[in-house]
């Protein structure tokens, strides 16, 4: 079983170890990713480790290596991204600093050759051979299908946004300088060698990205060389660095990332907010005044430190009690910019619903129920003064995969349906059911259970079995 690398017994700092690691050897018959459900994929990714010994030994604690000799799955993530792949991608229109850098590390910092406009093969090729440059692609997932299939599928085991960058090194050269990220980290080496060294954390599980001098984070804690088939994962914070070794090919990779601004810190902002406007309208004492001239204070009055601390504990009291999905705007965000369901063909089946109408007597089930959330929040359109809670079910299932993790601004709201309260413990049955009846639906009119089923059916959230 994989451990945590240690020091020497006698207490001194010994050269850099190597993590420990797990040895794979070829399996007997065709060695691919298991996609049958997003927990199988990511079994089938960590293999031979078992998805609870990773969480519980070395999810945010610490590295994970594993090398194997499985010349089956090594053919399989070559086939994920190669150097030749740029040629045809450039065809398609790729841009400096959007699509791809190209970059140096030299002295111990990052030095960006990019040109400006359109990236075309024949110059990328020419900064690579003579300049020894790394290409770094951005997001190949809106390109590669077969990445967009895992990081789909892993998007929703995480429940999290999961990117992707490939870097692509010469022989004898590196492209970035020593780093920690704000991300989790799983390397796929898909072509060559790349010799990698980890450093112990200075931030463990970092909030952003930095930097570091090399001369400041002393000897690598880990340092190992990855082949074709090889995994990777490091935590968040994790200092690291690699370079393609001299005399060899050149070295592709690819990052898979997720769990940015993913914490509990992340989810106490998040919900805090719609907690406080819930509370406020049955407790009087929110809603009262702040005192005169508070905000002119150059430090916070203990009269207000107290009040504050009364308030938190009278908040805490009120989450202890609820079972209601809580508002959350980091629920509508993962949603609106997470990738669309992994499909073959047209997509037909995520834009235009299928099979028979729905009925009364009809029994339906749920289907992309990973690609779908529901919560509950104030009415963003409400008729009249008074704010009523509504019931939002939003879904990813008409998301661009062409702008995934682009930071593309034009999507304002995640595409989905809202109803009123009273439909919440309707909708939970749906959730909550391997397949159920409309009549046994917890409305109180027939019309009310008809028109529900048929607004997700229209949605193509349900299929009638």
């Amino acid at each position: 079983m994989p451990k945590k690398a240690k020091s020497g017994g006698n207490g001194k700092e010994e050269g850099p170890i190597p993590c420990k690691q797990v040895k794979v050897e070829a399996a007997a018959g065709p060695s691919t990713l298991n996609f049958d459900s997003p927990s199988d994929l990511f079994e089938s990714l960590i293999s031979p480790i078992k998805t609870e010994t990773f969480f519980k030994e070395f999810w945010e604690q610490k590295p994970l290596l594993i090398q194997r000799d499985d010349p089956a799955l090594a053919t399989y993530y070559q086939s994920l991204f190669r150097l030749t792949d740029l040629k045809s991608l450039c065809g398609r229109g790729v841009y400096y600093g959007r699509d791809v850098n190209v970059c140096r590390c030299v002295n111990g910092k990052k030095k960006v050759l990019n040109k400006e406009g359109k990236a075309h093969f024949l110059q990328l090729r020419k900064d690579f051979d003579q300049k020894r440059a790394t290409i770094q692609f951005h997001q190949p997932q809106r390109f590669k299908d077969e990445l967009w299939r895992i990081q789909e599928k892993l998007e929703c085991f995480f429940g999290s946004l999961v990117g992707s960058n490939v870097y692509i090194t010469p022989a004898g050269s590196q492209g970035l300088p020593p780093h920690y990220d704000d991300v989790e980290v799983f390397i796929l080496q898909l072509e060559g060698e790349k010799h990698w060294r980890l450093y112990h954390p200075t931030v463990p599980l970092a909030r952003e990205y930095s930097v570091e001098a090399e001369d400041k984070i002393g000897r690598p804690a880990h340092e190992f060389t990855l082949k074709p088939g090889d995994l990777l994962y490091f935590p968040r914070g994790t200092i690291h660095q690699a370079d393609t070794p001299p005399g060899l090919a050149h070295s592709t990779h690819v990052t898979i990332s997720t769990y940015q601004n993913n914490s509990w810190g992340d989810f106490l902002l998040d919900t805090i907010s719609g907690l406080v406007f819930d509370t406020a309208k049955e407790d009087v004492e929110l809603r009262a005044g702040i005192p005169r001239q508070l905000l002119l204070q150059v430090e916070t009055t203990t009269v207000a430190t107290r009040q504050l601390s009364g308030f938190l504990r009278t908040l805490a009291d009120q989450l202890e009690g609820t079972k209601e999905p809580l508002s959350s705007d980091m629920k509508k965000d993962f949603v609106m910019h997470r990738l669309p369901p992994y499909y073959v063909g047209d997509g037909t089946e995520l834009s235009t619903p299928g099979g028979k109408l729905p009925r009364l007597d009809s029994i339906v089930k749920l289907q992309f129920k990973d690609h779908i959330i529901l919560t509950v929040g104030p009415d963003q359109n409400p008729s009249d003064e008074a704010q009523e809670k509504m019931v939002y079910i939003y879904h990813s299932l008409k998301n661009r995969r062409d702008t995934h993790m682009m930071g593309n601004e034009e999507e304002t709201e995640p595409h989905g349906l809202r109803f009123p309260l009273s439909h919440l413990d309707a909708l939970k049955q749906i959730w909550n059911s391997s397949a159920i009846s409309v009549k046994d639906l917890k409305l109180k009119t027939d019309e009310e259970k008809e028109s529900l089923v048929l607004s997700l059916w229209t949605e193509c959230l349900i299929q009638v079995v």
